[in-house]
């Protein structure tokens, strides 16, 4: 199967990239810079500037994880719209494709899997959150809405389209983990405000796993959280991590000095949702590391 893939340089494009030419298939992969990102990806890789040059080498699935970090800086005006344009027009660009190799009497990708977030359902406070959950209206939920709108479009050509609502990713080398560990190792990490907040998270591996999943299963479309089924607050992370480092975790951040530093970003920190991957569950997909302390032995041990 040839398998598109937008963001296959990134975090985790580069395992899933790994795991899908394990199992034989051939990996298109989307780059500005081929040069560049090669050495990331398995041999062989085919590797264009846009989407749009795999018009004469039709892909059989799509997964589209491209997108600019949501928190690599304050989100000012211009910010929020390149987050924005980073994640949309490429998505439309997936779709143009489908529109494209159907016109020409092909066939469309048989399925895409495009990444959203779990920003998606904004503020939830402690409430459990499922895919039928509402979201609350606020900037990272018109982004990911935004996102999965232009996503869904491929289905009028005839593409199975499954969304991931995805936590924080944790592995070692990048990921949620990266900024985090090294003040944690220190002895120097704490929780965010008053740690109440729920942090949604999901294990690299596992994450591949489900979009390995999704694309297999030809009755799987809409919306499925991508995380692990027992999330946590931010002040039990900070103690799982902690003692998993064996380390104190005595400095807690004010929500004040996040707010001042960050903006409106601190949102991100500061706010959560109790996110539960129910309709991955429903359908037979089980986690390696369901539990954060099997997910950060893994990582760490």
């Amino acid at each position: 199967m040839r398998v598109l893939i937008t963001g296959g340089s990134g975090f985790v494009g580069q395992r899933l990239c790994r795991r899908l030419k394990e199992a034989g298939h051939r990996l298109l992969v989307v780059s500005r810079e081929p040069d560049r990102v090669r050495d990331r990806l398995p041999s062989g890789t085919d590797i264009r500037r846009s989407v749009l040059d795999f018009v004469d080498t039709p892909p059989d699935a799509i997964v589209n994880l491209a997108g600019e970090s949501i928190a690599a800086r304050r989100w000012s005006d211009d910010q929020k719209k390149r987050l924005i344009d980073s994640r949309v027009n490429i998505t439309r660009d997936l779709v143009m494709l489908c529109e494209q190799l159907t016109a020409t009497g092909g066939r469309a990708p048989a399925v895409m899997v495009s990444a959203s977030a779990m920003g998606y359902y904004g503020d939830q406070g402690d409430r459990e959150v499922t895919e039928e959950t509402p979201p609350h209206d606020e900037f990272a939920y018109r982004l990911c809405k935004r996102w999965e709108d232009a996503a869904r479009e491929a289905a009028d050509f005839g593409t199975r389209v499954a969304i991931l609502r995805i936590g924080l990713v944790l592995d070692a080398g990048g990921g949620s983990l990266q900024k985090m560990l090294p003040p944690f190792k220190l002895g120097l990490g704490g929780r965010f405000g008053d740690g109440t907040q729920f942090m949604p998270w999901v294990h690299r591996e596992d994450l591949v796993r489900a979009i390995l999943f999704l694309l297999d299963g030809e009755e799987l479309e809409g919306p499925f959280n991508g995380s692990a089924p027992h999330p946590v607050t931010n002040a039990e992370f900070t103690r799982v991590l902690a003692k998993q480092l064996g380390r104190p975790a005595i400095f807690p951040v004010p929500a004040i000095v996040l707010e001042t530093a960050f903006g409106e970003m601190s949102r991100l920190l500061l706010t959560g949702a109790d996110m539960r991957p129910q309709r991955l569950l429903d359908a037979g997909f089980e986690f390696k590391f369901p539990t954060l302390e099997q997910a950060l032995a893994d990582i760490l041990g």
